[in-house]
């Protein structure tokens, strides 16, 4: 057996590689498509908590806006800044849940960094083999 691929011509050879290459770079892409696929799913759900964040500031704008301005106006203070102390209190909430929400989108890598690096090496592998 050894014999016979021994004397394997080089058409033979190049044939065998052009078909291992092309394996290569099917997988490769496959491997890209899970990672981006992935890296997707994360931010999607970045975005979703930025939406619910969004969702909380407006009905605490509206519940709280209502029921504590007039508890402030009750304590005996001025009914606008009685509005405006709710109202600080509820963007803070509201702009710190957005704000994780939005933090989690930036973290997500989109680029599939891990096919980058095999296809690398896998470049540098097929460079070694030709030589």
């Amino acid at each position: 057996m050894t014999h016979r691929e021994e004397s394997r011509g080089l058409g033979d050879l190049l044939g065998d590689l052009s078909r291992q290459v092309s394996t290569l770079v099917r997988k490769e892409i496959e491997l890209a498509r899970v990672e981006v696929t992935s890296s997707a799913r994360k931010m999607g759900s970045g975005a979703a908590m930025a939406g619910a964040g969004g969702a909380i500031l407006y009905a605490g704008l509206l519940v709280l806006l209502g029921a504590a301005v007039l508890g402030l106006i009750e304590a005996g203070i001025d009914p606008w800044l009685s509005a405006l102390i709710v109202a600080v209190v509820v963007l803070a909430i509201g702009g710190v849940v957005t704000a994780m929400g939005v933090k989690r989108i930036q973290e997500t890598e989109l680029a599939p960094k891990e096919t980058a690096e095999t296809v690398r090496e896998n470049v540098e592998y097929v460079k070694e083999q030709i030589k």
